[in-house]
């Protein structure tokens, strides 16, 4: 029963990333059916590109900001939407509704917010007489845009799945915590946040990963410019391989970029599966 699965895992999955580990040792451009061994140059080249420093930030700024910013919000809805209120119904819907569309379409529709001519922000500040502000023109504040276009997007995931972690903790420990004078912060503190550390692992877990991999959202709203001021490791390597035609470069990048993921996220399960044991 295990062998159709373990087929399409070796042709779609297995099967190119062997292929990618093999580019990356070669110089091809991505179209000739010719190409030249050059061993370990195309990993040497990563250390000398003098780009490359801004894109592993910018990446480590996607992964980490979307992480902790998808997390709070995604907690603090869950929180809200915990309590018996009217419409929680609505709010849930609409806090989800962005998580089934496009990340390329959610990053178009926001790029005509921020936009320099047209944007809806500038707009606004046009019509309070005020000056417009290019805001994807400067590479720091791109970035933060995008990793918030990021967030908004995606924090109803974590949304659902903190709610589905505050719903299965038993009534009776906040009644007896209450009984013993607890305030609701050290409820919050003693009760929901360590019986919640399975839903932060897989929420945090998910989040790293899709941030540290960003690409959509960063190719609607600035294409990875003002020059690499917004590059993730990901359009860089779309660069790489479709603008510049060096697939051998692009291979060896797409390689470091999966083994800094497989690190990072490793590490931060591993870690959080020991915080669940001892909280």
């Amino acid at each position: 029963m295990y062998i159709p699965a373990l087929l399409l895992f070796a042709l779609f999955i297995f099967y190119p990333l062997v292929k990618g580990v093999r580019i990356s040792f070669t110089d091809w451009d991505g179209y000739t059916p010719t190409f030249k061994w050059v061993g370990w140059q195309k990993y040497a080249q990563i250390v000398k590109d003098k780009n490359i420093m801004i894109t592993f930030k910018n990446t480590i700024i996607y992964g980490l900001g979307s992480t902790l910013l998808q997390n709070l919000f995604g907690l603090l809805y869950a929180v809200f939407l915990d309590q018996k209120i009217r419409g929680k119904g609505l709010v849930r819907t609409v806090v989800y509704l962005p998580v089934i569309i496009s990340p390329l379409i959610m990053g178009y529709i926001w790029y005509f917010f921020f936009q320099y001519d047209g944007g809806a922000i500038n707009d606004i500040k046009l019509f309070l007489h005020l000056e417009p502000t290019d805001w994807l023109a400067k590479g720091p504040v791109a970035v933060w845009i995008i990793t918030f276009v990021n967030t908004y997007q995606f924090m109803g995931i974590a949304m659902i799945i903190y709610l589905a972690g505050l719903q299965s903790i038993p009534r009776d420990y906040y009644e007896a915590a209450s009984m013993d004078g607890a305030r609701w912060y050290a409820r919050f503190r003693n009760v929901t946040l360590p019986l919640l550390m399975p839903s932060i692992t897989i929420n945090v877990v998910i989040n790293i990963i899709g941030g540290l991999k960003l690409f959509d959202v960063i190719v609607a709203l600035t294409n990875g410019g003002p020059g690499y001021a917004s590059q993730s490791l990901s359009t860089m390597m779309y660069t790489l391989y479709f603008a510049k035609q060096d697939a051998g470069y692009a291979a060896a990048l797409g390689n470091v970029m999966f083994i800094l993921i497989a690190i990072v996220s490793l590490s931060v399960l591993k870690m959080l599966r020991r915080k669940e044991v001892t909280m």
